[in-house]
Order: C-alpha cells, then sequence, then structure tokens
C-alpha cells in the first residue's frame, strides 16, 4: 500500500515564524510547524512535504507540481491569499483537496486581511488557531480522503 502525502504549503514571510510579530503568530518557527505536520501526518501513517517560498511563481509551481504526488495540500499562502489570483487559479485547476489556514484571526486584523482569494475555491479554512491550525488540517485531510477512498473509490474533487 503506498504512504498517503501531503505537501504542506507555506508563503511569504512564513520562513520568519518565531521572531516575525511574536504577539501575531507566537513563538514557534517554521521548524517547529515542519516537525508538528509530520508528527500529525505520522501518527495516521502518512507523509508530508514541506515546502516554504517566498515567491508567488514558486507556489504555483508547487501546486501544479502536487498533482501525481501530493493526495492532499495545506496551504498557508500568508498574504498573496488577499492578493494572488494565480494561486487561486492554481489551487482551482490542482484537483485536490486543500485546506487554507492562517495562523492569526485574519478576520480580526486590518480590513485587507478579510478577503481571501482562495477561501471559495478550498475544501475548508482554518484561522485563529495558531499552529495547531495546521494538525486540523491534517486530521481534517486524513477524514475527508480516507472516507472518500472508503466510500467512493478516490477523492473526485469538491
Amino acid at each position: 500500500m503506498a504512504t498517503t502525502t501531503l505537501l504542506i504549503l507555506n508563503g511569504p514571510n512564513l520562513n520568519l515564524l518565531g521572531t516575525r510579530e511574536p504577539e501575531v503568530y507566537g513563538s514557534h518557527t517554521l521548524d517547529d510547524v515542519e516537525n508538528l505536520c509530520a508528527s500529525a501526518a505520522g501518527a495516521h501513517g502518512w507523509a508530508v512535504n514541506c515546502r516554504q517560498s517566498n515567491h508567488e511563481g514558486d507556489l504555483v509551481d508547487a501546486i501544479q507540481g502536487a498533482a501525481g504526488t501530493a493526495d492532499g495540500i495545506v496551504l498557508n499562502a500568508g498574504a498573496y491569499t488577499h492578493t494572488s489570483v494565480a494561486l487561486r487559479d492554481a489551487v482551482s485547476a490542482v484537483g485536490l483537496p486543500i485546506v487554507e489556514v492562517h495562523i492569526s484571526n485574519v478576520h480580526r486584523r486590518e480590513e485587507f486581511r478579510h478577503q481571501s482569494y482562495l477561501s471559495p475555491v478550498v475544501d475548508a479554512v482554518i484561522v485563529g488557531a495558531g499552529v495547531d491550525g495546521y494538525r486540523m488540517a491534517i486530521d481534517h485531510l486524513v477524514r475527508k480522503l480516507t472516507r472518500h477512498d472508503l466510500m467512493q473509490g478516490g477523492y473526485e474533487g469538491r
């Protein structure tokens, strides 16, 4: 039986976790987030491929490349959530279950952060749960993919 793999994709400035605005994002580092994701997925016998980029095109390439290499995506697109039609189109086109994650509660922050180009085309959105939102996203994808595998012979989109 093949191992189920999830792509954990983090966008701009998330490499600064632990030092960037700890009052907003907490003290956990990106390494902490990646270790949390590996542990959460590993508890289900699944694997993760963790990537981070500050470049929009790299994120688009990673999403497109996930088709055939990952079974689902946990995506924290950072500021590109609020600005990138290109990421929205990649998410919409890839045909994988995707959970959008934000460490902070974006709805309690600046008004420009209230709009997400991604939310209408992802399966679920988790905001304001801190880094534990990544664990929640993984658990959601495990349930969703397992349910679809058992009930429908595989995931067939949104």
